[in-house]
C-alpha cells in the first residue's frame, strides 16, 4: 500500500470565519474596482464600502458568536490562537477599521471627490493625473487595501508561532505602505512618506526575521509554547535566545512606535491621507501591542528578568520624547504623532509591569492594556475624523494658525475635538483617565512604582500641548484663511461614536474592564 506525501491540513473554518469574511470581501473589492467600469464606474465607491460594512459587521458578529459559545484553542494546525485576547483584538480592529473607513468614503468635505488620488499609479503632475482629475475617474482600491490590511492585523495579533506572525506583520504592512502614498494632496509629500515608511518598515521585518531564525535555532521550533518549554531545559546557549529576542523585539516595537524606533511616526502621519493616518495610528498599534504581549508572555515569559528592564528603559525614552518634542509642535497631525509615541511608552508600562500572576494566565496587565486600546482608539479615530474637517482654499490645513478661533467657527467641532484631546491627557471623566490609571496601576503591581512616577510626570508634560490646541481653540482670533467644512454622515459617524465611547468608558468603565479581565489571559 502507497503511503500519502502528506496529510491534509485540518482547518477550523467556523472559528476562522471572521479573517475569512474580511479576506473575501477584499478579494471581491479587487475585482469590483477592476470590472466595475463606463456607465457601472459611479456605483463602485456604494458597493465597496457595502462590502466593508458586510464584512466588517459580519465577522464581528461571528467574534461576538465564537466567544459565547466559548471556542478557544489553537487553530489552523497551531498557527492561530483563539483565546480571550484574541477575540477582544479581533473585536476592536473590526470596528475602529469600520470607523476608520468610512472616514476613506468622505467626498463632501472635499468638494465632491475623496482625499485619495484619482489613479495613484500616475506620476504626480503628469498629464494622466491631470486627466483622471478632470473626469474624477476615482479608483477606489483603497478598500480592498484597508480590508487587507485588517486580515492582516488579524493574524498578527492571533498568531501562535513566529512564521504566522511574520507571515501576519507583511500581509498588514504592504496594504499600509501603498495606502500611505495615495493622498489627492500634497503628493510628492505622500510618496515620501510611504517611501520612508516602506524602507524602514523594510529593514524592521529583516531584523524581526532574523530574529525568528536565532530563535528557532535555539529552540528547535517556531511555536510560542515550544519556544518557552525549551527555556526550562535549554540545550544550547542563552547567547542565541538574547540575540533573537532583541531583533524580535527590534521588529516589533518599531510598529508600536517606541523609541528608537519611532523615527517613521511623524513624517508618516503628516504624509499619508488623514484618513490612513487614523486607521493606522489606532489599527497598527492595537495589533502590533497584542503581537508584542503574546511573544514575550507566552515563548519568553521565564525570561522576563532580562527584558523587563530593557523595556522599562526604553519606556522612558517613549514617553519623555513624546511629550517633549509634542511641545515644539505647531502642527496638528504632527503634535498628534508625537503623542502616538508618548502614548506607546504608556502602554509599555504595562508591558513591564507583567508578574508571575501575569505569566500565569491570571489577567491583569494584558486586561489594562486592553482596555487602554480601547478608550485611546475611539478617540484617535475621531480626532483625526476632525483633522479633515479644517480646511483652507488649497485643502486641508494642519497648523495650529487654522485651528486659532475655531470655537467661533464651528462649537460642536471644537468642542468634541476637546473631548479627545482631555481623553489623550488622562483627564479624569474621560476614557483616557481610566485607561493610564489602569496601565499605571498594572505596572505599580508589577514592582515598576518608579515607572509609574516618570509616567505621571510625562503626562503632566503631555498635557500641556493637548491644553495649549485647546486654548488656541477657544482663546485665538479666528483664523481668516480657513474654515470647517461640512461634512456627511460618513465623517460624523465616527466623530460621534468616538465621543459618546469616550465619554461613556470615562464615567461608566466596569462592563469593559469586567470584560477584558474575563478574556484578558493568553493560552498556550
Amino acid at each position: 500500500m502507497l503511503m500519502p506525501l502528506f496529510t491534509a491540513p485540518t482547518i477550523e473554518f467556523s472559528a476562522l470565519a471572521p479573517i475569512l469574511i474580511v479576506f473575501g470581501a477584499a478579494c471581491i473589492g479587487v475585482l469590483v474596482d477592476a470590472i466595475m467600469i463606463g456607465r457601472l464606474r459611479g456605483w463602485r465607491d456604494e458597493v465597496q464600502m457595502g462590502l466593508v460594512i458586510g464584512s466588517t459587521l459580519g465577522a464581528f458578529a461571528y467574534v461576538v458568536w465564537n466567544a459565547r459559545k466559548g471556542v478557544k484553542g489553537p487553530l489552523a494546525m497551531g498557527s492561530i490562537m483563539l483565546d480571550g485576547p484574541t477575540y477582544v483584538a479581533w473585536g476592536a480592529l473590526l470596528v475602529f477599521g469600520l470607523l476608520a473607513i468610512m472616514v476613506f468614503r468622505e467626498t463632501k468635505v472635499n468638494g465632491g471627490v475623496t482625499a485619495f488620488a484619482s489613479s495613484a499609479a500616475t506620476v504626480p503632475g503628469s498629464a494622466e493625473e491631470v486627466e483622471a482629475d478632470r473626469y474624477r475617474l476615482q479608483q477606489t482600491e483603497i478598500f480592498p487595501l484597508a480590508l487587507f490590511s485588517i486580515v492582516g492585523m488579524m493574524v498578527f495579533a492571533s498568531a501562535n508561532d513566529l512564521l504566522t506572525l511574520f507571515v501576519g506583520l507583511e500581509v498588514f504592512s504592504l496594504p499600509l505602505y501603498l495606502m500611505c502614498g495615495m493622498a489627492r494632496r500634497r503628493r510628492l509629500v505622500s510618496q515620501e512618506a510611504s517611501l520612508k515608511y516602506f524602507l524602514l518598515g523594510a529593514l524592521s521585518s529583516a531584523f524581526f526575521l532574523f530574529g525568528v531564525a536565532l530563535v528557532y535555532a535555539y529552540a528547535g521550533s517556531f511555536k510560542l509554547g515550544d519556544i518557552a518549554t525549551k527555556m526550562a531545559s535549554p540545550t544550547y546557549g542563552s547567547g542565541l535566545l538574547y540575540t533573537g529576542l532583541i531583533l524580535l523585539a527590534s521588529g516589533l516595537l518599531f510598529k508600536v512606535g517606541v523609541v528608537p524606533f519611532h523615527n517613521w511616526t511623524p513624517d508618516v502621519y503628516m504624509g499619508a491621507p488623514t484618513p490612513v493616518t487614523g486607521f493606522m495610528a489606532i489599527c497598527t498599534k492595537l495589533a502590533a501591542v497584542l503581537a508584542t504581549l503574546r511573544v514575550f508572555y507566552v515563548a519568553l515569559g521565564a525570561e522576563r528578568w532580562s527584558w523587563q528592564p530593557v523595556f522599562a528603559t526604553l519606556a522612558v525614552a517613549t514617553m519623555v520624547l513624546g511629550a517633549v518634542a509634542g511641545l515644539t509642535q505647531r502642527d496638528v497631525k504632527r503634535m498628534l504623532a508625537y503623542s502616538s509615541i508618548a502614548h506607546a511608552g504608556f502602554l509599555l508600562t504595562a508591558v513591564v509591569g507583567a508578574n508571575q500572576t501575569d505569566l500565569g494566565r491570571t489577567p491583569s496587565s494584558v486586561a489594562s492594556i486592553l482596555f487602554y486600546m480601547i478608550a485611546y482608539g475611539f478617540a484617535t479615530i475621531g480626532a483625526f475624523a476632525l483633522v479633515t474637517m479644517v480646511r483652507n482654499e488649497a485643502g486641508e490645513d494642519n497648523s495650529f494658525a487654522a485651528w486659532s478661533g475655531l470655537a467661533k467657527k464651528s462649537p460642536w467641532v471644537a468642542g468634541i475635538m476637546t473631548v479627545f484631546l482631555l481623553s489623550f491627557a488622562g483627564i479624569p471623566l474621560t476614557a483616557g483617565f481610566i485607561g493610564k490609571w489602569t496601565v499605571f496601576a498594572s505596572a505599580w503591581r508589577g514592582g515598576y512604582g518608579w515607572l509609574v512616577v516618570v509616567a505621571v510626570l510625562a503626562s503632566l508634560v503631555a498635557a500641556y500641548f493637548y491644553l495649549r490646541l485647546i486654548g488656541v481653540m477657544f482663546a485665538g482670533e479666528p483664523a481668516a484663511k480657513s474654515y470647517v467644512g461640512e461634512a456627511s454622515g460618513w465623517t460624523w459617524v465616527p466623530v460621534a461614536i468616538g465621543a459618546a465611547a469616550t465619554i461613556i468608558l470615562g464615567i461608566l468603565p466596569d462592563a469593559v474592564l469586567s470584560m477584558v479581565s474575563s478574556l484578558g489571559a493568553f493560552l498556550r
